[in-house]
């Protein structure tokens, strides 16, 4: 069983001092190839540099999330746009709307957010996506955009189901992490998990963030890390009434094809 998890932030902070430790955790556990999230340009440029490094195993996002819209001036954008030219940037993105921290104006994650759509038209790029209490915004500004894009992916879904019907509609992908293992506020999404259609549906993890609170024995440590994406998708697979391999096989399948990965790995090289 082969999975990939198509959003771990691998160059944050709480990975530096074991980060092989933990790709090597990965692999153990069936996670052979990972999606690592570029959110701001000094994340992107770490992601890149890291999927230079094992370029079979690992691809890259170029994005700014929108936690930090107010940093895209025209040099910032220009500079994004340079990274998300590399090869191993397989979308642009982590970018959308947040309208639930609210920790740049509104205003300006709009413009931030339609910026980073046009350098993914024009690179002809998919788009990583991310949408917390926006959504009539950031449907609006998506499909201004959608027929000059190469697809996206609603990267971590947490919402309901008028929302998920209107992102399968456009023509999104969805990615489901550990928040459906959160008994206060994810129990909602297992139903909706069986109207996502095969070949649209992507497994994650979003880590370090949101360790799956329903792990047993329960980790030491609060961060999360890809070797739980086994055990996410195992609640996934339940819900929409799947063997774990059936849906590992088709999660995988579609994650390769959507950002271009090789058939397989092999060992960790890093």
């Amino acid at each position: 069983m082969e999975l990939v998890d198509i959003g771990i932030n691998l160059s944050h902070d709480s990975y530096a001092a074991d980060r092989d430790a933990v790709i090597q955790r990965a692999a153990a556990h069936g996670v052979v190839q990972m999606v690592i999230t570029g959110a701001s340009l000094e994340s992107t440029q770490h992601a890149i540099d890291l999927t230079r490094s094992a370029p079979t195993q690992f691809r890259a996002t170029a994005g700014v999330h929108p936690h930090h819209s107010r940093e895209l001036d025209a040099s910032a954008l220009a500079t994004l746009a340079r990274l998300a030219e590399d090869p191993c940037v397989a979308a642009v993105g982590e970018c959308g709307l947040d309208y639930f921290r609210d920790f740049s104006p509104r205003d300006l994650q709009r413009r931030a957010f339609a910026a980073q759509l046009e350098v993914a038209a024009r690179l002809r790029k998919p788009v990583f996506l991310h949408e917390r209490a926006a959504h009539a915004d950031f449907m609006a500004i998506l499909r201004d955009y959608w027929p000059r894009l190469r697809g996206g992916v609603a990267h971590c879904f947490t919402a309901g189901a008028a929302e998920l019907e209107a992102c399968l509609a456009i023509g999104l992908h969805i990615g489901i992490t550990g928040w459906i293992c959160d008994e206060r506020r994810g129990t909602h999404l297992l139903p909706l998990l069986t109207h996502i259609p095969r070949g649209r549906l992507m497994i994650e993890t979003d880590g370090p963030y949101l360790l799956p609170r329903d792990l047993q024995p329960k980790p030491a440590s609060r961060r999360n890390e890809p070797m739980y994406l086994a055990h996410i998708a195992a609640v996934i697979a339940a819900a929409r009434g799947e063997t774990l391999v059936a849906l590992a096989a088709h999660t995988t399948a579609t994650a390769r094809q959507f950002f271009g990965f090789a058939a397989r790995t092999g060992s960790p090289t890093i």
